[in-house]
């Protein structure tokens, strides 16, 4: 049996575990407790206990009463903070894929700025196609746009939610269903809730150390939170956390490096390219919560929250015998004549990598020597240009909430938030030749909103319901603005040797220019009506409708319809229905972009234009209009005695999806147009993109959620299950306007399954987790090297906890217990990466770590 099929194998093998394992987990409860779910005392006993997740309140989703989450007429889940205290990444999106069934996030390595705000994906949809709220209000996004990344978010701008410590959440409910008739764009895909803790006493301090069984990736975090009250009658409660982490490696030798380094070339970096998570050099977040009751029937409330994080990470390697405008001209060396062509000493003509030909230049005592000049001098082995970026994240809202004597509730809010990406660049300049800066600022990147929200809802009793018809209404106004400010001069423009062939802008990441940057704007208002009734003790019924005006693209109006029956008192059905919209960014709209990237193995500058630029309306581009989709959600319920089982089947089809376009090759003519025009760097442009609404997907799936909770004499399990299957398809798209890669890469960049098994144990002072994590197999179609498509993989991770004390507990564990990795990159050598670069189980193997908690009243 050969090493594929052994793989193969391993996957049968442990593919058959997890449904074994499940299937017994599941059918074990049914057996042990189905007496139980006869019994209606035991029923009522476990309600009150309400033990697991599923029972927890939720307010997203609804204008009513806070519901269950098993209640409720559409599928979400619910999330405690001590969920997220037991796994050992810091990243919260890295904490939600263990939990969410539909969630997936991958490694980003090598794709610029996404590297340091990872986009993530809900229900197989792209990052910004899920709004994010904390404490039930529109977040801001990010000033990040992904350019360069896997899956369904490429050209996305989503939130943030890095930004959030897990230490100062209450609780995270996800609304699996559409919901932009609710809370307008973005909604598509879902909502997320992000609610911070309200404790007015009390509070944790916690410090957690971990590293890789490699040996690398070194990481330290540190939280606090604590409650104060705030008068008698209110609350302040503060969070801070700061984290660091080393850089991880995964990184074969390249085998052009390997040569040159045979080839007795001194200097060649080893590995000549990194592949790894970035070196995070600090990341600090602080979050503050208040309330406090004014009156019997009015509430004030106040919380904010200020982040800065600054991460490092490598980008392509640029070889000393074929980077064309550094060290090379066609086949010839690129030597720079110092003192002018044909003036002076003049400068030999050799071949690329020829050993004299370099001396000859190299030897500064000689007049040839002093006046001739190639980047060999300085960077012999070839050299690896890196980018750092500096992302800070701020935010306030302030509101007021009563109810008046009528029995109608008003909650009237005021929100202000901003995130900043500020990139720096160390490398070249090559049209500077000897005198180019080495550390460059490439540029600002700014995303503000602000918010004005009016929520009203009213209780009108009808005698022929069960409960009121709850009625509610509101309005908001949005205002968003994204900034692009300038790099320095030396990172975009050209220097004195661009006339002799040299590359003008910084290598790697060419830095954003003053005619590139400006300001964009645009603002938005909106009304909704919605209605929520219990037709009857077992009928739930709701609705909404909501119209909006944008500044830029006119009117869009959006509906949702819900329901949900009670069949028996252990089977519930329920269904929706919506249609939504997702605006195009201001950022998408004007965005300008130079980054390196490969096509057909050669490194070339590849810029992103806006399509409104006359180049861009020469190939198709136009102002940009809104997503619009439709959606459908139906499923079950079940409380089969100890099990809550729910199973929803989902589907969503989204039209005039925004995403970059293909790549489109430039003459020099066109790139000097575009120098004119104010996009600096265009004249080093092998090919550019730009934003297009071109396409449409179909995207269908199911979920599946079951829990079960088992007390003993002496301790307590609870036994987790969650489970994805999700399925892509493209249509409707302009050949030429999306490439084959893309296209794959939208159906399949993410596993079609994906699963969690997850049993805790609580006896005493010890507890114990164990999980099991399912990724299925994908397609890995980066630049970097050929199409793949890795296998499915599992991974276990383990802890053990054992409280010291009443207020002192200790934790050691470990994530990807067995150390496994994706399959190997058969290309590795080519481009240094020795695993699939956007693997959604990670590329850096098995970790490990230990959390010291202090807790106090």
């Amino acid at each position: 049996m050969n090493g594929s099929e052994i793989k193969e194998q391993r996957h049968l093998t442990v593919s058959r575990i997890l449904s074994s394992v499940s299937a017994v987990a599941l059918l074990g409860g049914l057996i042990t407790t189905g007496a139980i779910a006869q019994d209606q005392t035991k029923k009522d006993e476990k309600a009150k206990k309400d033990v697991t997740q599923l029972e927890e309140i939720v307010t997203v989703g609804t204008r009513s009463r806070g519901r269950s989450a098993l209640d409720s007429p559409a599928p979400i889940d619910v999330i405690s903070g001590s969920d997220f205290e037991n796994q050992s990444s810091n990243d919260m999106s890295t904490l939600l894929r263990t939990v969410v069934p539909s969630y997936n996030v991958s490694a980003q390595p090598i794709s610029d700025a996404s590297t340091f705000v990872r986009p993530a994906s809900l229900r197989g949809l792209a990052a910004d196609h899920t709004l994010v709220l904390l404490n039930g209000k529109r977040r801001h996004r990010s000033a990040v746009i992904n350019f360069y990344t896997a899956g369904d978010s490429n050209g996305a701008q989503g939130p943030d939610i890095s930004v959030f410590p897990p230490v100062a959440l209450k609780q995270v409910e996800v609304l699996r269903d559409g919901a932009a008739a609710q809370y307008g764009s973005d909604a598509i895909a879902g909502v997320m809730n992000f609610k911070l803790k309200d404790d007015n006493s009390g509070g944790t301090l916690e410090a957690k150390y971990g590293s890789t069984y490699a040996g690398d990736g070194d990481n330290l975090q540190v939280d606090g939170n604590v409650g104060l009250p705030f008068t008698s009658e209110g609350f302040v409660n503060l969070s801070a956390s700061y984290s660091k982490a080393s850089a991880t490696d995964r990184s074969v030798q390249r085998a052009d490096a390997a040569a040159l380094t045979a080839a007795g070339i001194p200097d060649v970096p080893n590995p000549a390219q990194v592949w790894g998570s970035p070196k995070v050099d600090y990341d600090i977040k602080l979050i503050a919560n208040m309330g406090v009751d004014l009156s019997d029937t009015m509430h004030f409330y106040a919380f904010g929250n200020f982040a800065k994080k600054k991460a490092e990470n490598g980008l392509y390697y640029r070889n000393p015998n074929s980077r064309a405008g550094v060290y090379t001209t066609g086949s010839n060396a690129l030597v720079a004549d110092l003192d002018g062509i044909g003036t002076g000493i003049s400068c030999p003509s050799f071949a690329a990598g020829d050993a004299a030909g370099l001396a000859l230049i190299s030897d500064n005592s000689t007049a040839v020597g002093a006046n001739c000049f190639a980047f060999n001098e300085i960077f012999p082995g070839g050299f690896t240009p890196s980018l750092s970026g500096v992302v800070t994240d701020m935010s306030g809202v302030a509101g007021l909430r009563g109810t008046l004597e009528s029995g109608m509730t008003y909650d009237v809010s005021f929100s202000a938030g901003t995130n900043k990406a500020a990139f720096t660049v160390d490398s070249i300049n090559a049209s500077y030749g000897p005198n180019t800066p080495r550390i460059m600022r490439a540029g600002t990147f700014r995303q503000s909103e602000q918010d004005l929200n009016v929520d009203l809802t009213y209780p009108v009793p009808v005698d022929a319901f069960y409960g009121d018809l709850m009625l509610a209404g509101g309005f908001e106004w949005r205002n968003e603005t994204f900034e692009a400010d300038a790099g320095d001069p030396e990172s975009y423009d050209s220097g004195p040797l661009a006339d002799q062939g040299f590359s003008g802008g910084s290598q790697g990441y060419v830095g954003l220019s003053n005619q590139a940057s400006g300001v964009f704007s645009r603002s938005n208002i909106a009304f909704y009506l919605d209605s929520e009734a219990e037709i009857a003790q077992n009928f739930l019924l709701t609705g909404a409708v909501r119209w909006e005006h944008f500044q830029d693209f006119g009117d869009t109006a959006n509906v949702k319809f819900s329901g949900r029956y009670d069949l028996t008192d252990w089977m519930t059905l329920r269904a929706s229905y919506s249609t939504g919209f997702r605006a195009p960014t201001p950022g998408q709209a004007n965005i300008v972009n130079v980054s390196s990237v490969l096509q057909n193995g050669v490194l070339v500058n590849s810029g992103i234009i806006p399509p409104t630029t006359p180049l861009a309306e020469q190939f198709g581009g136009k102002p940009l209009g809104p997503e619009k989709s439709n959606s459908y959600t139906i499923g079950t319920v079940l409380r089969l005695g100890g099990i809550d089982l729910t199973v929803d089947y989902f589907n969503v089809n989204v039209n005039d999806r925004i995403t970059v376009s293909s790549f489109f090759s430039i003459t020099s003519e066109e790139a000097a147009l575009l120098e004119s025009q104010g996009i600096s760097g265009a004249t080093s442009f092998a090919n550019f993109r730009y934003y297009t609404n071109d396409f449409s997907t179909n995207t269908k799936g199911i979920d599946v959620v079951a829990t079960k909770s088992i007390d003993w004499d002496e301790g307590v399990t609870n036994i987790s299950l969650s489970a994805n299957w999700t399925k892509t398809k493209v249509k409707h798209y302009t050949p030429g306007l999306l490439d084959n890669i893309r296209i794959r890469t939208l159906e399949e960049g993410m596993p079609h399954y994906r699963g969690n098994l997850t049993v805790t144990h609580h006896q005493g002072k010890w507890r114990g987790l164990a999980r099991l994590n399912y990724y299925g197999k994908y397609f890995n179609g980066h630049l970097s090297y050929f199409e793949l498509t890795p296998g499915a993989e599992m991974t276990v991770d383990l802890e053990v906890g054992y409280d010291v004390t009443d207020h002192v507990g200790i934790v050691v564990g470990a994530s990807n217990l067995f150390n496994n990795y994706p399959d190997l990159n058969p290309y590795a050598t080519g481009w240094g990466a020795k695993y699939p670069e956007f693997s959604p189980m990670g590329i850096n193997g098995g970790s490990y770590y230990a959390r010291l908690r202090y807790t106090f009243d």
